[in-house]
């Protein structure tokens, strides 16, 4: 996929995991989680370059271990911080930043594409994210689950932890089985690097502060983002329960191609 641009990947990855200490280097694969991503992430067309920006001695270790360019970074407060210290230090010519998330082992490249892609084709937008349609109350209704509204031409309205759109009269469950008015955000975003560099020098805005959203930073600053829509979301792992299951996708998946 030729964008005509310089574009780099980039992996935010710690040791450090609340609900999963040191996720990014499990390895019942014997592979390291971290290592799953940055392969997948591989198969995009769309990099110049392709980097993980690590916190931490034996991640940093591990990710060199497999061959991935790896630039050790401090602490901060968000993923999109840690990119940017690498940005700033590793590519101050780049034109486009993909923030991949590192606990998506099975994420699709395509998607990647997708992101750059709607830059190209959206002038005005300075950041790209992804949604998928909601099928179920279940995620509907959780405040974990993260929601976006978008205009009729792409533009992100309003990212919420809220039910949005909501539904005045009849009942969400003949809507979800139907064409989904709500979507839920995917936590993939690609930025124009002047972008990322100013809005990572903001402070922290009053909606982000509410919702705990960063992308709300974005948006109260008048940011144009443009949201794609993708039929199925990759699977963040986050707990002892999600990396059993994606043990066990892999190695069938593994006895399938022997």
């Amino acid at each position: 996929m030729a964008t005509g641009r310089n574009v780099v990947g980039v992996i935010p990855a710690r040791e450090a995991s609340t609900r999963l200490p040191r996720k990014l280097l499990l390895a019942e694969t014997g592979q390291p989680l971290i290592q799953h991503t940055w392969q997948a992430a591989r198969q995009a067309t769309c990099f110049d370059d392709l980097v993980v920006a690590a916190e931490g001695a034996e991640l940093i270790a591990a990710v060199r271990s497999f061959g991935a360019r790896c630039e050790p970074t401090g602490e901060h407060p968000s993923g999109t911080d840690r990119i940017a210290e690498v940005v700033r230090r590793c590519f101050p010519q780049c034109e486009v930043v993909v923030n991949i998330q590192g606990d998506e082992p099975e994420l699709d490249p395509t998607h990647l594409e997708l992101l750059v892609r709607l830059l190209d084709e959206c002038p005005d937008a300075v950041m790209s994210t992804l949604a998928t349609p909601i099928r179920t109350r279940e995620v509907l209704e959780s405040p974990s689950c993260v929601k976006v509204v978008r205009a009729a031409d792409g533009r992100a309205l309003y990212f919420s932890r809220s039910t949005i759109p909501h539904c005045r009269d009849g009942r969400p469950e003949d809507l979800l089985a139907g064409e989904t008015p709500w979507l839920l955000h995917l936590g993939l975003y690609a930025y124009r690097r002047e972008f990322l560099e100013m809005l990572t020098r903001q402070p922290v805005s009053r909606l982000e502060r509410l919702e705990k959203l960063e992308q709300l930073r974005a948006l109260e600053l008048g940011a144009r983002i443009q949201v794609g829509v993708v039929e199925h979301p990759a699977v963040g792992i986050d707990t002892p329960e999600d990396y059993a299951r994606f043990v066990s996708r892999w190695r069938n998946q593994s006895s399938h191609r022997q």
